[in-house]
Parts: C-alpha cells; structure tokens; sequence
C-alpha cells in the first residue's frame, strides 16, 4: 500500500484531532481517512 497522497498540514491537523502519531495517519487505509477528514471538517463548521 502505498501512502497517502494528503499535504504535511493536513496530517499534522489531523494528527492533533485524533491524538494520533503521524506515521499512523499517513498509513491509515484511505477511505478511513477521508471519513476522519470530513468528521473534522464538520466539527470545524
């Protein structure tokens, strides 16, 4: 698998939201995600 095609910012950000270390996020199955973007993305709204 390969990683995920998301910017440093956005893996940071979305490091600091789940409490998770990056290289979780960056080999996190794709569609699990773009589901954690869309939640943050809500919360932020």
């Amino acid at each position: 698998m390969r990683p995920l095609q998301i910017s440093a910012e956005t893996a940071q950000k979305l490091a600091q939201s789940l409490n998770m270390p990056l290289e979780q996020i960056m080999h996190m199955p794709q569609h699990i995600l773009l589901a954690k973007l869309a939640e943050m993305q809500k919360e932020e709204q």
